[in-house]
């Protein structure tokens, strides 16, 4: 048997005919920016995330990077100001601080691969002006810790949500409401994809939020006035249809990746590798589904060898990345070794059981023998 790791075309197999007749109406209707289904989304995702404003954007970097450009030009931030960000998360967490002028600072992460507040709060200083929460995987952050962290030190909590749709706290808060804004990305593998690049803005923040549409089309909330140093950022109205199309059926994708990972959970028995959130499996989306193994080159080729493609996410924490200096004399111990040794399985809607039941037994089968750390 073989299962690749993510079948982009049996997934949107799943939306059709809907999702080429929306494509179709969008191609026949003449609008292909700024129209009516891109107001329809921005509406729809809002309420879906329990926000107030969603801004449509061109792609989870910009949606991030306008958050801090807008935060930067309300608060007169200089290029001093220091933004508090993990070291294990896609590169684009940090490049969106450093492409709006800011100071990224890493900090280590818990086992979950969240931000740990406890390192973060070792980390701020008196430059220190925003917290980024990423989402990692598709897990939620748990807001209470990094919200106490951030009121304490005058810190915005943003978050960057760009794994984790529809994920929602212990507590009750979904992602995208939890802090003062939340970048999300569309990227065609995401939980919730597009046919090609697409972001949003999630914010309760009026001004915020008007600030931010503002930057995204050229600094300008008047034609020709441009009132601000802005980008060209937007989604565009073939996106906007797809995920209109998906949105409805968001939630009911979120269930199907949680019963997968609980039998992942359930019957992943080998010691040779460590399973992610023990206890919280019913907070994660599982946009990524993170095994840990000391082992993890020679567990990629077994499964390999039996026909099931995984991935790695992501073998370079922050610091050691060469725009980020590469050979930094900082370490974060958890970041690392999670760089070391994380592999992710399969995990999404168009897998079998069959295929589910394959992986778990190519997992199981693997004979690794180095000893698990605790930490």
């Amino acid at each position: 048997m073989t299962v690749r790791y993510l079948d982009l075309q049996a997934l949107n197999a799943q939306f059709e005919p809907a999702l080429s007749r929306a494509v179709t109406d969008v191609v026949g209707s003449g609008r292909y920016l700024r129209g009516e289904q891109v107001a329809a989304f921005e509406s729809a995702f809002a309420h879906f995330c329990g926000a107030a404003h969603c801004i449509g954007v061109g792609n989870g970097l910009d949606a991030l990077t306008l958050i801090l450009l807008a935060l930067k030009e309300e608060h007169g931030w200089s290029e001093e100001t220091e933004v508090l960000v993990p070291a294990m998360t896609f590169v684009a967490t940090a490049l969106a601080v450093s492409r709006a002028g800011l100071r990224p600072v890493f900090c280590d992460v818990t086992r979950d691969a969240l931000i740990d507040p406890a390192a973060a709060e070792q980390a701020v200083t008196p430059h220190t002006r925003a917290l980024i929460a990423v989402h990692l995987y598709g897990a939620p952050c748990p807001p209470l810790p990094l919200q106490t962290l951030c009121q304490k030190h005058g810190l915005a909590m943003i978050e960057d949500a760009a794994q984790a749709h529809d994920a929602t706290s212990a507590d009750g808060q979904r992602v995208g409401s939890i802090g003062l804004a939340a970048a999300f990305s569309f990227y065609p593998g995401k939980n919730l994809g597009a046919l090609g690049d697409g972001g949003a803005v999630c914010t309760n923040d009026a001004v915020l939020a008007r600030r931010i549409r503002a930057l995204a089309n050229y600094g300008a909330e008047v034609k020709y006035e441009h009132q601000w140093l802005g980008l060209n950022s937007r989604l565009d109205e073939v996106q906007a249809a797809v995920l209109l199309t998906k949105l409805p059926r968001l939630h009911e994708e979120t269930l199907h990746r949680r019963a997968i990972a609980a039998r992942y959970a359930r019957e992943i028995v080998t010691p040779a590798v460590s399973l992610p959130y023990e206890g919280r499996t019913n907070e994660s989306v599982f946009h990524i589904y993170p095994l840990l193994c000391p082992q993890r080159d020679a567990l990629k080729a077994h499964l390999q060898e039996r026909g099931i493609e995984t991935l790695i996410h992501y073998p370079l924490p922050l610091h050691c990345q060469p725009c980020y200096g590469g050979s930094s004399q900082a370490h974060y111990p958890t970041a690392e070794r999670i760089a070391r040794e994380e592999l992710s399985l399969p995990l999404n809607s168009t897998l079998s059981e069959a295929q589910v039941g394959a992986i778990i037994e190519a997992v199981n089968s693997f004979s690794g023998h180095t000893t698990l750390s605790t930490q």
